[in-house]
């Protein structure tokens, strides 16, 4: 028996948009007249008089993929991609204009807040109402019930209708019927970014432990790269409709990023034998750390930050350096810099470096690593590690254009004044 358990054929789906001809500015009077007028052309079988273009809008277009059981696939793709279309096919929501799919599985589907729920029902009720939709017995929910509650930590307004919840209690409990009430497959859109970070770090751990231990299917969407690259194997890029990728979410996402798609300021690779690299070394970690104390993200023209790199080394006494080449989004090289050069025993090997503030212009940056052996032989290149924004400071005067140059450097300027003779 085949192991797919999501088929998508040649899927497409079709919207169609209407626009209506209007002036840039219409009187009150205009419009009270207009209304009388379209009122009696209607009464006379003439319509309305308003002249309506339609236009036809493919949010996808001949999408195909396959998906096993128990794989974790990643979502990306701008805003308006088509992501969420895909979504509600996937979830039975909307039906597709051609093509088709082929589920085999209970599904299970967490789109955005209010998705699932009926409002004037309290939290137990819609817990056991959702388990009955994925076709569960009475006796099914209520073994799973007080995991569920414990999961959401919503025990106080359990008997609450759920009109009443704040946005994120409301996805606290709707996460946890979906990931514990057992369906086979689990498609999660961008909804999770509406809870804290503390749940959101839960939820990613329940969905790794529902893909690796239990074997079931995950679809996730979400703009968060590090957390696509960290739990998907697999990541499907969509653009306009259309699939650009389906391929190992470390590819993928270093695609993605490239083109200045996206941001993410810390890459991590915990399992040694999958981190990228070869036999000789492999990377642990990337990470943007700002240096203001009281500043997290973003980074603005004055903000020093350090680039911090961790690999492992796999070499006995290796001569090794680390160099980091700057891009701008453009594919300028702003500098390249080298760590200090020395013999290195086996094991993790954390370096950084520190960019002072005021030195870059606001810009969108990438950040490519490559490890070297002995000044000369490259063990590992690592491109688009990082991407990363440094946005404009406030500044005083009456001028704000863009600033030019990739760097803008506070230099110290001496001036005076000479009379003249």
């Amino acid at each position: 028996m085949s192991d797919t358990v999501i088929k998508v054929e040649n899927l497409s789906k079709k919207y169609i948009i209407g626009h209506q001809k209007q002036e840039r500015y219409t009187a009150l009077r205009d419009v009270i007249a207009d209304g009388a007028k379209a009122f009696w052309r209607s009464l006379s079988g003439g319509g309305s008089g308003i002249p309506e273009h339609k236009e036809e809008f493919w949010a996808l277009k001949d999408v195909s993929f396959e998906v096993k059981q128990g794989e974790c696939i990643g979502i990306i793709g701008r805003n308006g991609a088509g992501k969420s279309t895909l979504l509600k096919i996937l979830s039975r929501i909307t039906e597709p204009t051609t093509g088709r799919i082929k589920i085999r599985g209970r599904v299970a589907s967490l789109l955005e807040v209010g998705t699932g729920f009926h409002p004037e029902l309290t939290g137990r009720e819609n817990i056991f109402l959702n388990g009955s939709i994925l076709g569960m017995s009475r006796a099914e929910i209520k073994l799973k019930f007080d995991e569920i509650v414990d999961f959401a930590e919503v025990e106080k307004f359990l008997d609450t209708p759920v009109k009443f919840y704040s946005s994120g209690m409301y996805v606290r409990l709707a996460f946890a019927v979906a990931a514990h009430l057992e369906p086979e497959i689990l498609i999660v859109d961008e909804v999770l970014a509406v809870g804290d970070a503390a749940f959101q770090k839960k939820c990613l751990g329940k969905m790794g432990d529902i893909a690796e231990k239990e074997g079931r299917t995950i679809l996730f969407v979400s703009h968060n790269m590090l957390a696509v690259e960290k739990m998907c194997e697999k990541v499907v890029w969509i653009e306009n409709g259309n699939i650009v990728g389906f391929d190992n979410s470390s590819l993928i996402v270093s695609s993605y990023l490239q083109r200045g798609l996206a941001s993410v300021v810390e890459r991590v690779w915990d399992n040694p034998l999958t981190a990228p690299g070869n036999v000789n070394v492999r990377l642990h970690r990337a990470k943007i750390i700002p240096l203001n104390t009281h500043q997290t993200m973003p980074i603005t023209t004055s903000t020093p930050f350090q680039i911090a790199v961790e690999f492992w080394n796999y070499l006995s006494n290796a001569v090794l350096n680390l160099t980091i080449h700057l891009y701008t989004i453009e594919g300028i090289c702003v500098f390249a810099t080298v760590s200090s050069i020395q013999q290195r025993p086996e094991g993790l090997i954390k370096t950084s470096v520190i960019i002072p503030e005021n030195f870059l212009n606001d810009n969108i940056y990438s950040v490519t690593v490559q490890i070297v052996k002995d000044t000369s032989a490259t063990l590992y290149i690592h491109p688009d590690i990082l991407i990363y924004e440094i946005i404009e400071e406030e500044r005083n005067g009456n001028w704000f254009g863009k600033w030019p140059g990739v760097i803008r450097p506070k230099l110290e300027w001496k001036s005076e004044n000479i009379a003249l003779t």
